[in-house]
């Protein structure tokens, strides 16, 4: 077993004014924890990782297979595998979101491994 608390967890910027951290990962999912600031944009994407999680802070506007909808704290969304999306925080607060990515995001665990090592 292993238990970590989010705020001893390094945080790296991910896009401007877009803070991710790696809290737990294993061999089939990975937990990303997202800060994003009120304006905030993580910009369209796409990836082979299905992608679900929840906003457990603020609102954001999230765009997705063609749609737009408004995702409020104890909203949970999903991304299948491959779909265009991208979200802009909207509102005075920041937003923040648990993602599970699956498989893993390798990505970002050798960023969060970088960071870990090299303070």
């Amino acid at each position: 077993m292993k238990v970590v608390r989010i705020d001893e967890v390094k945080g790296w910027e991910a896009f401007p004014g877009v803070r991710g951290r790696v809290p737990l990962t294993g061999d089939r999912v990975t937990l990303f924890y997202v800060e994003v600031e009120p304006g905030g944009v993580v910009p369209e994407h796409s990836h082979p990782h299905e992608q679900m999680g929840i906003c457990l802070k603020g609102k954001a506007e999230f765009m997705g297979g063609g749609e737009k909808k408004i995702v409020e704290a104890g909203m949970l969304y999903y991304f299948p595998s491959n779909e265009v999306h991208s979200l802009r925080v909207i509102g005075d607060e920041p937003g923040i979101f648990l993602d599970i990515f699956s498989p893993p995001r390798e990505e970002y665990i050798e960023k969060q491994r970088s960071i870990e090592e090299n303070p």
